[in-house]
């Protein structure tokens, strides 16, 4: 009886030392996994943002023409503002009309203008956003199983998908921030009399004749209104997306994860994030593409707000939605094919 009981009371300690032992090594090697996953997050992200940004560019370059077109000549040369009464007045043309006029005045590869700082800005900017998202979602599920790691798919409350992209937004506009400004300086120059042009080889050699000339932190010039931007965006873009995706699985399962779903989730998101973001976007233009006044060396807009504010006042309220179209239209199917190339590396990561 004693070598039964001490048998069972062995086999119960081993079975209890395996548990113990166990328990901590699968929370170790599930930690490890995630942690080695988190690059996937990342490098899906940039993938996904440079083959949107590249089918896209030329309706942003549009975007930002527009956008630009009837600032003051103070704003945009940085010369007086004399001439700002006349054109503030002009009706500004539409999306077709100012593509045609890119294409007239600049040529086809007028439309591409900046891209190679576009493919920057989706690598680092984008790239960012996304990683952090999914580190953010991850983190999130999370405590809400009190420390527990639980299903990567776990569906969360749409508040918390709004958290967790204004906090990649805000990450990935930090870091994505002097591409970006390169992209939009670029994007604009082509709308400068030639004395004027900066006439930047690349997204590389804008950044660093920015850095040279005006100084490093220059690098980070309209980073306010492209934090505010990225985050309203991301927060909009990123949880309509998955609240989407996450209704449509419920209603009609027999879908399941594939093309149409995150197409109609991508769509929605386009839709949202336009809308939400063009009053921003616009100021972050603006801001980007300004030089100072040649007579008092003074910059036209102190920042986000100032920017709107005199954007109101000297082009009524209607402006802050100026390239609002070309935003829709840029918006949607970057958000398709975004979304739709980041779910495919995210499955062709999935063998690494």
């Amino acid at each position: 009886m004693k070598k039964t009981k001490s048998k069972k009371g062995g086999g119960e300690e081993d079975d209890d030392d395996g548990k113990n032992n166990h328990h901590p090594q699968q929370q170790q090697q599930q930690q490890q996994q995630q942690q080695a996953a988190v690059w996937k997050g990342f490098a899906s992200g940039s993938l996904g943002a440079m083959a949107s940004g590249a089918v896209t560019h030329p309706i942003d370059l549009v975007k930002v023409r527009m956008q630009l077109y009837g600032e003051c000549a103070s704003s945009a040369l940085g010369s007086s503002s004399s001439s700002s009464s006349s054109s503030s007045n002009v009706k500004p043309p539409g999306m077709l009309r100012t593509g045609a006029m890119v294409l007239g005045k600049e040529g086809a590869f007028g439309l591409y203008k900046g891209l190679s700082a576009s493919l920057l800005r989706q690598a680092t900017f984008i790239g960012t956003k996304f990683g952090t998202y999914d580190v953010l979602k991850a983190t999130m599920r999370k405590y809400n199983n009190g420390g527990d790691n639980v299903k990567e798919d776990e569906s969360l409350p749409f508040y918390q998908f709004v958290a967790c992209g204004i906090g990649a937004g805000a990450m990935g506009a930090v870091v994505g921030n002097p591409a970006d400004l390169a992209m939009v300086r670029m994007q604009a120059d082509g709308r400068l009399p030639e004395h004027l042009r900066r006439n930047y080889t690349n997204g590389l050699n804008a950044m660093f004749r920015v850095a040279k000339d005006e100084g490093v932190f220059a690098l980070w010039r309209g980073s306010g209104p492209t934090v505010n931007r990225a985050m309203i965006v991301t927060a909009s873009q990123m949880a309509v997306y998955d609240k989407s995706k996450n209704t449509i699985l419920e209603v009609a399962p027999s879908l399941g994860n594939g093309l149409v779903t995150q197409t109609m989730a991508s769509f929605a998101a386009g839709v949202v994030a336009a809308l939400t973001s063009n009053p921003i976007d616009l100021a972050k233009s603006r801001l980007m593409s300004m030089k100072a006044d040649e007579k008092t060396g003074k910059m036209p807009y102190a920042g986000t707000f100032d920017c709107l504010i005199k954007t109101v006042r000297s082009e009524g309220v209607g402006a802050l939605y100026k390239g609002l179209v070309p935003t829709t239209a840029r918006q949607v199917p970057l958000n398709v094919v975004r979304f739709v190339s980041v779910e495919y590396f995210k499955k062709f990561f999935e063998k690494f």
